[in-house]
């Protein structure tokens, strides 16, 4: 069996299998595809991937499925990621563009790629390690009671109320709001806490124990606003595949609850040539998710924070990463500088 028919009938086996959902006979592969070999060879060449690990019968069937290892070199054939209509990018702009709140962007983005896909969607929150201090705000919301508002020039906004121990009028909070995001401004958030001392130390001495419950909580801001987070859309997609999961669907809810799993896996994923990063059933460090697959990519300047879609190994792979790709690069033309 010569190499490129091996990969020419694995290709139809994963496509027909992916689409149909029903194990594939070498009579349905001559039927459907134009392979130019009789049905006993066809039959010949799936024993031959079979014996290789590519190919499995399921106890059920006299067809076969792709095994982790088949859907592996299926995947790693696609030369280069297909591009999405026009169509497809023009509802990618239409529903990502019109937003400065990266909460928001983050939402709208994650629901997309699941409409999209059919598929769960995650989206990382971006590294805030380099992220500056644009904007800050304290509202007076009662005489001890302040909203302190800190946003980042990333977009992402965080916010608390705090009682700053002390009664404050509408001037008096003006003036240290002005003091903070005068000094401030530009700050890294990582090293905002060095930075918060010098700053209390210059409000008036009847205002010091305000400007220090002001500076606490805006380093409590700071620190929430780094922590690692993602988004998820789509989980229902999950439910209506259950036959995708023979063992259980359990595992795989629970990998997604269960956040740091996901993100750990998220952030270990390395993107290859064609700017994303596949992960198929066994291939996942994380037992639960043996029967799934994750399909990723970085976006944001330096690419660190990830994207992707989680799904059943029996999933449209060429789709799946121009969607992601596609979405990703939207997503970065939004967030960027």
């Amino acid at each position: 069996m010569s190499e490129p028919r091996k990969l020419e009938v694995l290709r139809a086996i994963v496509e027909d299998y992916v689409h149909s959902r029903e194990p594939v006979g070498s009579k349905a592969l001559v039927e459907r595809h134009h392979l130019g070999v009789s049905s006993a060879t066809i039959r010949n060449d799936m024993a031959a991937l079979e014996e290789e690990g590519l190919i499995t019968a399921p106890h059920t069937s006299a067809g076969r499925i792709p095994t982790d290892k088949g859907y592996r070199l299926f995947v790693d054939q696609i030369s280069a990621v297909k591009p999405l209509s026009p169509a497809e990018r023009r509802a990618i702009q239409s529903l990502l563009e019109g937003s400065d709140d990266l909460d928001d962007v983050l939402d709208r983005t994650v629901r997309l790629l699941s409409q999209l896909t059919n598929q769960v969607a995650v989206v990382q929150y971006p590294h805030l390690s380099r992220a500056l201090v644009r904007h800050i705000e304290f509202v007076l919301l009662a005489p001890r009671k302040v909203l302190v508002v800190l946003i980042a020039n990333s977009g992402k906004v965080e916010q608390r109320v705090i009682d700053v121990g002390q009664d404050l009028g509408d001037d008096a909070l003006a003036g240290l709001r002005a003091r903070f995001l005068g000094s401030l401004a530009g700050t890294p958030l990582s090293q905002l806490s060095q930075s918060l001392p010098a700053v209390v130390a210059t409000a008036a001495p009847g205002q010091r124990q305000a400007a220090q419950a002001l500076a606490i909580g805006l380093e409590a801001l700071a620190q929430s606003s780094r922590e690692e987070r993602m988004v998820m859309a789509g989980t229902a997609n999950l439910a209506r595949s259950n036959v995708d999961f023979p063992l259980s669907i359990g595992p795989v809810l629970e990998a997604l609850e269960e956040q740091v799993v996901m993100l750990r896996l998220l952030s270990e994923m390395a993107q290859d040539h064609r700017g994303v990063a596949v992960s198929i059933g066994r291939e996942n460090p994380y037992d639960g998710l043996a029967e799934a697959s994750v399909v990723a990519t970085g976006y944001g300047p330096d690419s660190a924070a990830k994207i992707g879609i989680l799904g059943p190994t029996r999933m449209d792979y060429p789709t799946t990463m121009a969607a992601v790709r596609a979405v990703a690069r939207y997503l970065s033309r939004i967030l960027g500088p």
